[in-house]
């Protein structure tokens, strides 16, 4: 065998080798999110053995290295091939949910259930009933959308209120109404209309489109030699249960700011309660529910509490608890701290012990949800909100996420979505498994007195809960503390 034909079959498997290698390196640069070391020592042991391979093949008539060296090439190509899946699927996931930077208001053209109208085409001789300010600005494109599909303009009657409104279809004053979606659930817990939903029918959607904005967060100035991405930022946490897209607008039953200080690896949650009675940032200084804010999107929800706290909040992440089983789950369980032993009343047939309790998803949710056990209501219910997100966050900053990363990864697609760019999760994703160390998660409520009182978005009187300032005043200290780096300990 002449020495070219001997040292051929080697140099081409030493070069498939090496494409291969190249390219599982430069999956994993492209992905941002090993840091500069670990992706050193990945690269420098593959390159290696792509040496090591070479030398081995190098020569068909050495049998017995050329075998070890095909071998050792493919157990090396299985590892990248399983690798470059699962980096695959954690950056596909990431990309699912993050830089989620619009949201849609799903605002439906709604007749009496009984009508005979079976689409917008049946009903286009009908007086529409609208809002004339709540929602306007939805209301009119939907409006323009339906006149661009039908071939003459629809007739509008407009009225003051939700209840008017209501009224006039219930009535037969007009034939059909354009009604956010999110409205339903307000008049259904509203007095005299709380089958309103059931009396309705849906005969189209239209869906209106807004972006959510951003502020970029702070940086920290005085890094010494710390990591210069290290960085101040505050993120609102939504929870939802919607019928609907996770991109729909609706109410927020779920309003905690989390302001997180990078380098002093502390987060800090404060909790509103839903029931809030605070100014909307588009209500012209009327007051109204917190919880309604969601209606409305969730800038006006961001800017709402930015307005509250006078914190300029960056992003936004919003979560479906009913998805949030699945996380919960894949974890294979979490930690939760609880204030009080209590049976669960909103759903019967749970127990849990003041302290801690590990729970599974079910568990946790119906833990999140309880407030009729309480005789804090809703404060209670945002307090242990606050635990089980602490829960999740601990667990998954933990050594036992990877023993069910795949399941995770799973669970979250459809339960989160967030406008925190992907740039900036990858480098979160560097810097912990750079640094390592704990966080330091400590969780606040604000408080207030329970009162009746007519919401901006109602048309009646309603339950509120009016503001303590006092302790509206202690959660901005404690963000400041945050945010310059002091250390907070849970109260």
């Amino acid at each position: 065998m002449s020495r070219k034909k001997d040292r051929l079959p080697g140099k081409i498997i030493s070069a498939v080798f090496f494409v291969l290698v190249f390219a599982f390196i430069t999956l994993l640069v492209y992905t941002k999110l090993l840091p500069a070391k670990y992706l050193a020592i990945v690269c420098g042991v593959l390159i290696l053995l792509v040496l090591v391979v070479y030398l081995l093949v190098r020569k068909l008539r050495h049998k017995v290295p050329f075998v070890i060296g095909i071998v050792l090439m493919l157990l090396v190509v299985v590892f990248m091939g399983f690798g470059s899946l699962y980096i695959y699927k954690t950056v596909n996931t990431i990309d699912n949910i993050t830089g989620v930077n619009t949201e849609v208001a799903q605002i439906g053209v709604y007749v009496l259930s009984d009508d005979a109208a079976e689409s917008i085409n049946d009903a286009a001789g009908y007086t529409f009933g609208i809002l004339s300010s709540l929602d306007r600005e939805s209301t009119d494109d939907t409006v323009s959308q339906l006149n661009a599909e039908l071939p003459n303009s629809i007739q509008t009657q407009e009225y003051m209120t939700l209840t008017e409104l209501a009224d006039a279809i219930l009535r037969g004053q007009t034939g059909a109404i354009i009604l956010n979606q999110a409205y339903l659930d307000v008049l259904d817990e509203m007095d005299g209309y709380d089958n309103f939903s059931s009396l309705v029918r849906e005969i189209t959607t239209k869906h209106v489109e807004t972006v959510i904005e951003r502020t970029e967060p702070q940086r920290v100035v005085d890094t010494g030699n710390s990591n210069t991405n290290d960085m101040v930022f505050t993120l609102y946490i939504s929870g939802i249960d919607t019928r609907g897209a996770m991109t729909a607008k609706s109410r927020s039953d779920v309003n905690i700011i989390a302001t997180v200080n990078t380098k002093t690896k502390q987060i800090l949650l404060v909790s509103t309660p839903r029931d809030y009675y605070v100014p909307l940032s588009i209500s012209n200084g009327a007051p109204d529910k917190l919880t309604h804010a969601g209606i409305y999107g969730i800038n006006v929800c961001m800017d709402t509490l930015g307005m509250l706290y006078e914190e300029d909040i960056n992003y936004y992440f919003r979560l479906n608890f009913g998805g949030f089983v699945n996380i919960i789950d894949a974890l294979g369980g979490i930690t939760i701290n609880s204030d009080y032993d209590f049976d669960s009343k909103n759903i019967t047939g749970y127990h849990f012990n003041q302290g801690e309790n590990f729970v599974n998803g079910e568990q946790a949710l119906v833990f999140a949800r309880e407030r009729y056990a309480f005789t804090e209501g809703d404060r209670q219910r945002g307090r242990n909100q606050m635990a089980v997100i602490e829960g999740v966050i601990k667990k998954a900053l933990s050594p036992d996420l990877l023993r069910n990363y795949t399941s995770v990864l799973s669970g979250i697609e459809g339960s989160f979505e967030t406008n925190v760019p992907y740039d900036m999760i990858a480098s979160l994703v560097r810097d912990q498994l750079n640094d390592g160390g704990n966080w330091n998660v400590v969780s606040y409520s604000v408080d207030g007195t329970g009162d009746t009182q007519k919401p901006y978005s109602m048309s009646q009187k309603a339950y509120v809960m009016v503001p303590d300032y006092t302790t509206v005043d202690k959660a901005k200290a404690l963000m400041d503390q945050v945010r310059n780096g002091e250390v907070i300990s849970q109260e």
